[in-house]
């Protein structure tokens, strides 16, 4: 249905919410401090209207990806078809009652499909991209990082380093993990490596506790890194505490978060200098800008995170990181898996950046059309 022919009055109510769980082997392993990655899943959640409009949203669903479709097709289902699409908010606390407990989990990460398929619709019947909805800070590029040189030995590094150098990334992560003393002599080696001309940044995957983490901290800060990512399990908040007395290193964290609230205590005290919400995690583009909203308030910077997601995962995040004024730089993820190759006519941003920018997409909604023969041949049975 063209955007025109929707009246701003009238409902668009929703007639179906269908999960398709997707499952892909990488391309390459992704290998951290949790191991080694061969494959990986999503959940693409398709939501239909009866003006015509259908919008896609994904969840994080890296494992049990049917478990995840079940929840959104018995548990929220429900309580949407038949609701006026536009009505996120209201949606999204339904959604949230559907289950009782604290906030978290599959549940959070089930919203957050619908929830990116609701901005979608949203933002084709206003005929205007989800970052002007939200917005809009003026953006047309934005800043992001190559994501990332592995946990693999000194060859293989080095290649993944000079390949990303070599891409024209001006900024690039570093996976990292135990033991201390070649996490530390890692760090060292990649900075002499790469220079002083490209930034770099650690993500350690919870792999060290307090003690381990100050040595490894104290390294990154002597040679130079921008940011230290998830050193400590995200529950240990007095560690994350204590780490920021005893080393200079910005600390970046916030992927396993799942709502603002959980991003609230280091956050407020600005232990975190960087919070990194997954839009696919938290709850969707709506909970996402609550947590960057409140970053904002204690001057920390957002800094979208995307890990092993897909196509729609990564551009749901680049509208965030357009509209919202604190941002700072968005993940890369460089693994061209199908997720990101396949599922949409938008190529990945690996592909699409140039010097480290990244254009904005500026269609309606998303402004991707999904390959459903692709969703096909991904789907599991």
């Amino acid at each position: 249905m063209d955007p025109a022919q929707t009246s701003p009055g009238e409902a668009i109510r929703i007639t179906d919410v269908i999960a398709h769980p997707l499952s892909q082997t990488l391309p390459k392993p992704t290998v951290t401090s949790w191991g080694s990655y061969t494959k990986v899943s999503i959940v693409l959640v398709e939501v239909r209207t009866d003006a015509g409009l259908i919008g896609v949203g994904e969840t994080l669903a890296r494992f049990s990806p049917k478990a995840y479709a079940d929840l959104i097709e018995t548990s929220l289902k429900p309580r949407l078809v038949g609701q006026d699409a536009r009505n996120i908010g209201a949606l999204w606390q339904s959604m949230r009652r559907s289950l009782s407990g604290r906030a978290g989990g599959m549940l959070i990460e089930a919203i957050a499909g619908v929830d990116i398929a609701l901005w979608d619709i949203m933002g084709k019947a206003a005929g205007l991209p989800i970052s002007k909805l939200l917005g809009g800070t003026g953006r047309e590029r934005i800043d992001v990082y190559a994501a990332a040189v592995n946990w693999v030995d000194d060859t293989e590094a080095d290649r993944e380093l000079e390949r990303y150098i070599g891409e024209g990334f001006p900024r690039i992560k570093v996976k990292m993990s135990n033991p201390v003393k070649e996490a530390c002599r890692r760090i060292e080696r990649l900075r002499d490596r790469a220079g002083d001309d490209i930034a770099l940044c650690v993500d350690a995957n919870w792999a060290y506790n307090l003690d381990q983490a100050i040595e490894v901290g104290r390294a990154l800060s002597a040679n130079g890194y921008f940011w230290f990512e998830e050193p400590l399990a995200p529950e240990n908040e007095q560690g994350y505490e204590e780490l920021r007395k005893r080393c200079d290193v910005p600390l970046a964290g916030g992927e396993s978060n799942f709502t603002a609230d959980q991003a609230q205590r280091l956050v407020a005290n600005r232990t975190l200098s960087i919070l990194q919400p997954d839009v696919a995690r938290a709850g969707g583009i709506t909970e996402t800008r609550r947590m960057a909203d409140y970053a904002a308030l204690h001057d920390v910077g957002y800094a979208p995170h995307i890990g092993m997601s897909g196509i729609v995962c990564e551009t749901a995040s680049v509208h965030l990181a357009a509209a919202l004024p604190n941002f700072k730089v968005m993940e890369c993820e460089c693994d061209l898996s199908p997720f990101k190759r396949e599922l949409a006519d938008l190529a990945p941003g690996c592909l699409r950046q140039k010097d480290g920018t990244l254009d904005v997409p500026t269609g309606p909604g998303l402004g991707i059309e999904i390959d459903w023969d692709a969703v096909k041949r991904l789907r599991i049975q």
